[in-house]
């Protein structure tokens, strides 16, 4: 699967849950590529239900470190409360700072959209498209 991801935006993916899941699994860790066309370093971040939320903001400040063009935050606030999912979002938010192009998947999209530049959405029969987040912007 062939996905273009703005490089310093966080972009939330929307939709059926199942069908959000089965989108993530598509996408190849080891198959990223620049505007320019060369190889690019991705990195997916995920947690165990259990993690703490401090093993978690290490694991996102891991992603900092080295060549990275993208990170696939695949549920990385699973398990957590409303606070911890916050802050652990908000860390995906300065790594997007440093222009990285960040995706996020979360059990709960609404708490994700809180620190996002834009939105794809993965309809029922898995087609992709760009949501519009203006209804957001007041």
């Amino acid at each position: 699967m062939s996905l273009r991801l703005p490089t310093g935006s966080v972009t939330v993916l929307l939709g059926p849950s199942v069908q959000r899941r089965r989108m993530m699994n598509r996408l190849d860790d080891s198959t990223g590529r620049c505007a320019s066309g060369h190889d690019a370093v991705v990195r997916r971040l995920g947690a165990r239900e259990a993690e703490p939320a401090g093993d978690r903001l290490a694991t996102v400040e891991s992603a900092r470190r080295g060549p990275t063009a993208m990170v696939l935050a695949d549920r990385l606030t699973d398990g957590l409360d409303s606070s911890e999912r916050s802050t652990v979002l908000a860390a995906l938010r300065s790594v997007a700072a440093e222009g990285i192009a960040v995706l996020v998947d979360d059990a709960d999209p609404v708490a994700a959209l809180a620190v996002a530049d834009g939105a794809l959405r993965v309809d029922e029969s898995g087609e992709v498209r760009a949501e519009e987040l203006a209804y957001l912007a007041s």
